[in-house]
């Protein structure tokens, strides 16, 4: 569910984002930024969701997930294709993440 989570977050941030870089970089309506807030809200609220003792650890982990969800923006919403070394990028961020969600913790 972990997984779920941060994807569903990092999705809501970069169109959150996005909406801002329409409106400020592309000329978009000044209205893209309604959308924007509100995306960016869920972003917030879905974080909160995830199942942590510490909030620090939940936002390191989440880089990781957001970097390959920003890699997939690229190609699907913005066309273009990320290279192999965005790829190996992307899953070093993966293995990271899961070694911060998943190590096991001491007392």
């Amino acid at each position: 569910m972990t997984y779920v989570l941060y994807t569903a977050a990092a999705l809501a941030e970069i169109a959150g984002c996005f909406a801002f870089w329409a409106w400020w970089r592309l000329d978009k309506s000044a209205l893209w930024l309604a959308p924007g807030l509100v995306s960016l809200i869920l972003f917030a609220w879905l974080l909160t969701l995830v199942d942590s003792d510490a909030a620090g650890r939940t936002y390191a982990a989440y880089g990781g997930i957001y970097i390959a969800a920003s890699l997939c923006w690229l190609w699907l919403a913005e066309g273009v294709r990320p290279d192999r070394w965005d790829m190996l990028g992307a899953m070093v961020c993966l293995a990271g993440a899961s070694l911060i969600l998943f190590a096991p913790r001491g007392a």
